[in-house]
């Protein structure tokens, strides 16, 4: 429970990178972008992009020179914009959106 408090997978990084991988190379990506996603700032793009790779909040934060905090504000402002119930969804719409997800 104090994962998902926290904005954090539920799963492992490694399980959540697995299935991550999985749908990628299903190639259910639409292109189609999510009608939210103009609003979003540069940085939730680059946060949504990062969250999309499965990786966890400290990970996250690691890779751009930020807190964990910081990254959880983003990830709440993301799910309340785009109307996600979790990191899952976050997950459907960056793929479904044909965003350029990063290496982990």
């Amino acid at each position: 429970m104090r994962l998902a408090a926290a904005g954090d997978s539920l799963l492992s990084p490694d399980v959540t990178r697995k299935v991550i991988n999985a749908y990628a190379e299903r190639g259910t990506g639409t292109g189609k972008p999510h009608p939210n996603l103009g609003g979003l700032t540069e940085r939730e793009l680059e946060i949504l992009r990062w969250v999309a790779t499965g990786l966890a909040n400290d990970e996250i934060g690691e890779r751009l020179y930020i807190s964990p905090a910081t990254v959880r504000t983003h990830v709440g402002k993301l799910l309340s914009k785009l109307g996600a119930r979790d990191r899952a969804g976050l997950v459907a719409i960056a793929y479904r959106s044909g965003l350029d997800i990063p290496e982990a």
